[in-house]
């Protein structure tokens, strides 16, 4: 019984709920990459070199008379610049609204009863006529 209860105190903790959340998130966002480096970039940016090596698809780039094609690694390299500069705008925002909330100084608490007596009878001997 306590290993089951272990593991499920394991598996529902809330770092492993957020990585599995993370998990999911990250598979979706590499269909958006991949897209927009398939779909948007690489016919923006470069046609022109595809044109000019008579091809039509970035993956087709091939060293000549061998299997190894390097075009398959750029699209690979340019899906991952993409992803980290993302990821870098996102952690960039979060740190700067975790800054702006450290930033914010919290209210001095107010003075206990103790403390206004204290500060009276202080005043009052300030403002005795000697």
């Amino acid at each position: 019984m306590g290993l089951a209860k272990e593991f499920k105190d394991f598996a529902l903790k809330g770092n492993v709920l957020d990585l599995a959340v993370g998990v999911v998130i990250g598979a979706a966002f590499n269909a958006i990459v991949k897209s927009m480096v398939d779909d948007i970039i690489t016919p923006l940016l470069l046609t022109p070199a595809l044109e000019a090596a008579h091809l039509k698809n970035l993956t087709e780039l091939v060293i000549p008379g061998t299997a190894v094609k390097y075009g398959n690694f750029l699209s690979n390299v340019i899906s991952f610049i993409i992803v980290a500069f993302v990821l870098f705008l996102i952690i960039k925002g979060v740190n700067a609204t975790r800054k702006k909330e450290a930033e914010t100084p919290a209210a001095p608490p107010a003075p206990t009863n103790e403390e206004k007596l204290l500060m009276e009878i202080r005043d009052a001997l300030r403002n005795r006529p000697l």
